[in-house]
């Protein structure tokens, strides 16, 4: 990890490798796109670049995905024989997915480090601009949303339940649409001269009608089952009535409101509830 840390392409291509094939485990190889369509939207929005790039990458960024990718390899290592424990909960959940892989096993593993992440760099959030704050609350609800779609479909489609593990499956391009973010979020980075009004009025809508119509409206459902899952009760400090405040302040919180296409809205809240 220390040789990549500063080298962004290089760091997508240690990902990548962590899903080729072992001897000593089963094949995960169709798991890396999942992985990677999310780490592209970072390296190409400049998230992941060193710090003395122009501009620098985001620190908070950047330990977030360091630490994602150290827990697999961890995990790997102890896997090929390596002595030693697994530090912490992650790499546990991650050597479990290489022992058995599954949809739930990637999720479980993958969130588990992510969370684990926004923890222990909670602080590094607020070095960040607050629109970029906001993006951090809506980039985890999006993965906690796609864990349910295959671990818990009925909540997280309810009418529409059975579409779930197909939509969410991380071996499948409709994962996509949850983990790459690009619909969603502009690619430059710092998001410099503009507030966060100015920003939800530009964004692409449609891409952030599954957040209004159909995230929002169950979410501190989805905090409460991913903390039992991933065993990181910790994990619901992060939302409070509904709202998600890691980083995002809960008297802000018009943020996570809208008045546009309430038409649609409803429709997507009848059809999965």
């Amino acid at each position: 990890m220390a040789e990549v840390r500063h080298d962004p392409a290089r760091r997508l291509r240690l990902a990548s490798r962590f899903y080729d094939d072992r001897a000593w485990r089963g094949p995960i190889g169709a798991y890396r796109r999942a992985e990677l369509a999310f780490m592209r939207w970072q390296v190409s929005r400049g998230l992941l670049a060193a710090p003395d790039a122009r501009p620098p990458g985001s620190e908070w960024w950047r330990s977030v995905n360091e630490g994602l990718l150290r827990d697999a390899w961890e995990a790997d290592r102890l896997m090929a024989g390596r002595p030693g424990r697994a530090s912490g909960p992650a790499v546990t959940h991650w050597a479990a997915f290489l022992r058995q892989p599954t949809p739930q096993g990637w999720y479980r593993a993958h969130n588990s480090s992510v969370v684990a992440g926004y923890l222990q760099h909670r602080h590094l959030a607020a070095a960040e601009l607050p629109v970029e704050r906001f993006f951090m609350d809506v980039a985890l609800g999006r993965v906690l949303y796609a864990h349910a779609l295959v671990a818990r479909p009925r909540l997280a489609l309810g009418r529409l339940r059975a579409a779930g593990r197909p939509l969410g499956d991380p071996r499948w391009r409709g994962a996509d649409l949850f983990l790459s973010l690009r619909n969603i979020l502009p690619v430059s980075y710092p998001l410099t001269g503009i507030g966060i009004a100015e920003l939800l009025e530009a964004e692409n809508y449609t891409g952030r009608l599954i957040d209004y119509g159909v995230i929002l409206p169950r979410l501190q459902a989805l905090y409460a089952f991913a903390a039992a899952d991933i065993e990181e009760p910790r994990l619901l400090d992060f939302i409070q009535d509904g709202v998600p405040v890691y980083a995002w302040t809960y008297e802000d919180r018009f943020a996570w409101t809208t008045a546009r296409a309430r038409a649609a809205r409803s429709v997507l809240s009848w059809l999965t509830s």
